[in-house]
């Protein structure tokens, strides 16, 4: 049985842009990912007098970023690309750092924060690419992270304040 060779892509944004953005995506990717399971593994191992509002704040948060992966993924996909989707793969492209051992509350916390805003700042570094190659969809995307980011932080952070 003969393979066809892939249909081409022709939505209006050349492949060195659509390879460009999807490299961009795919950090962004890896980046939420991390948080994801950082999330979760803080949800799972958080204790303290602030268990009960962190345990549910840390389970809409992983909820939200397990939604968020999806669509970081199928947008790598509509642009041409292979979405990475393995633990190394991710460990190359992430620039937030795993947990060590199971942190204190307010570490745990800290580290959250830390972690929003790398994704925010990624999400960011990816935007002037899409903006060049008129991919309002990548845009789209890419400003709705930014600002669920920035808002984790904020509510995080002021839970840091005294």
């Amino acid at each position: 049985m003969a393979t066809q060779a892939p249909m081409p892509i022709n939505i209006g944004i050349n492949e060195t842009d659509r390879k460009e953005i999807a490299a961009g995506l795919s950090r962004l990717l890896a980046d939420t990912y991390t948080l994801y399971l950082k999330t979760h593994n803080f949800h799972w191992n958080v204790t303290g007098p602030m268990f009960q509002t962190l345990h549910l704040m840390f389970e809409q948060q992983y909820t939200e970023l397990s939604t968020a992966v999806d669509e970081i993924a199928e947008r790598i996909r509509a642009l041409g690309f292979p979405a990475p989707g393995t633990y190394s793969e991710y460990a190359k492209l992430t620039s937030i750092p795993e947990a060590e051992g199971v942190p204190a509350a307010q570490d745990m916390i800290k580290q959250l924060v830390e972690g929003q805003e790398t994704v925010a700042r990624t999400a960011r570094e990816v935007f002037p690419a899409a903006e060049r190659a008129n991919d309002e969809p990548t845009a789209d995307l890419l400003t709705q992270r930014m600002q669920l980011h920035e808002k984790t932080a904020w509510m995080l952070r002021s839970l840091l304040e005294a």
